[in-house]
């Protein structure tokens, strides 16, 4: 009986600790989670769980598009679209740290935290509208010439243009984090704007180069020079809404330090997915859609240039006895058609007949006496 007491007793000392612990822990997380990672998981701020799921999704597409361009690169053969394949990896290499870093502005932040975060987020943003400007620069090339830059000069030119964006990152945290020993996390809004002016104008730069890709004698490159200006107005509007509401729209709804992470959180994703979308997509399947053969004539499309009508004589030459022997057939014909007269002079194809068949001589008297007498014409 005082076994059965104890046993009680701690069973109801289990469930008491337990519930204890679980009202201290957030809805939906585990009991050994660490605190700064409780919005991930938790089920009372739902913007957390809902960014972190559409961030995944884009994450995993972009992993996605990287292997299917790895698989398919032995069986491009075009050189035009071969080119860019490295700018293109390199494209979805910064989108896929776009989404990856909306996980550290949903997550607590620390010193770690907001360090990445005022590193990484201009980077990622300028090696990702560098590369729409490569492309931008590219489609250009293509649309006017029908050559595309090399593939090295591509790379190159868009790792040039993050690079100027890398010092400024870095300057930016020596002097506020290091020279004035002042926390990662103590900035204002407006000091992360303006460290991402240079973003702003590879962007400007994108969307009007972008807009001189629709100009050009060869029509079939347009349509990726229109994917490209898409996706740079749709990236204005995504920064001048994320701006907006950062810098004026939070303060005028006094939330500003509970709104700051989930704008910027959100700003990622819908950027990531508009990069995916609107250039990834269309550029991968463009790469690795084989090239229609030139040699098989598309009999539906009427801008095509037609096949010159001739003459079955002009390009085919004819044996000449069988030109002869058309000849033939048609004196006979002609003879045939004229009416018959013993005064009319033979045709030559008769002559040639009687050449060729001789039969008994005209004055014999068989045929004398069977031969039907005319009057002559006076």
């Amino acid at each position: 009986m005082r076994a059965h007491q104890v046993l009680t007793f701690l069973l109801l000392f289990v469930i008491a600790s337990g519930a204890s612990e679980n009202a201290s822990t957030s809805r939906g997380c585990g009991l050994d989670l660490l605190p700064q990672y409780v919005s991930l998981c938790d089920l009372d701020t739902i913007w957390g769980i809902v960014v972190e799921a559409v961030a995944g999704a884009g994450a995993l597409i972009t992993l996605l598009l990287m292997l299917i361009l790895l698989v398919r690169l032995p069986f491009i053969k075009d050189k035009e679209k071969k080119d860019p394949v490295g700018l293109h990896f390199l494209f979805l290499l910064g989108t896929l740290g776009l989404f990856g870093l909306t996980f550290a502005f949903i997550i607590r932040e620390d010193e770690t935290i907001c360090s990445v975060r005022r590193f990484l987020w201009g980077v990622l943003f300028a090696l990702c509208f560098s590369c729409l400007l490569s492309q931008a620069w590219r489609v250009r090339r293509l649309v006017r010439h029908g050559k595309s830059p090399s593939g090295w000069q591509l790379v190159g030119v868009a790792l040039c243009l993050m690079l100027v964006q890398v010092i400024i990152a870095i300057e930016w945290l020596v002097l506020t984090v290091l020279r004035d020993a002042k926390p990662a996390c103590a900035y204002e809004p407006m000091d992360f704007v303006m460290a991402l002016i240079y973003d702003m104008v590879l962007l400007v730069a994108t969307l009007g180069l972008a807009l001189f890709t629709l100009c050009g004698k060869f029509k079939k490159w347009k349509q990726n020079g229109a994917c490209i200006l898409v996706t740079a107005f749709l990236s204005v509007l995504i920064w001048v809404a994320w701006m907006t509401m950062y810098l004026f729209g939070n303060a005028e709804l006094r939330q500003a330090d509970a709104w700051g992470d989930p704008t910027l959180a959100i700003t990622l994703v819908a950027s990531g997915w508009v990069f995916v979308i609107f250039h990834a997509i269309p550029e991968i399947h463009c790469a690795i859609l084989p090239a229609p053969q030139e040699n098989t004539p598309n009999y539906f499309d009427t801008s095509q240039p037609r096949m010159r009508e001739t003459a079955f004589e002009e390009d085919v030459q004819l044996p000449r006895t069988y030109m002869e022997n058309k000849a033939f057939s048609m004196d006979e014909h002609n003879a045939a058609r004229q009416p018959f007269s013993l005064s009319s002079p033979e045709s030559p194809s008769l002559q040639g007949m009687r050449r060729a068949f001789p039969g008994p001589a005209c004055g014999s008297a068989k045929h004398r006496s069977s031969a039907p007498v005319f009057p002559s014409p006076e």
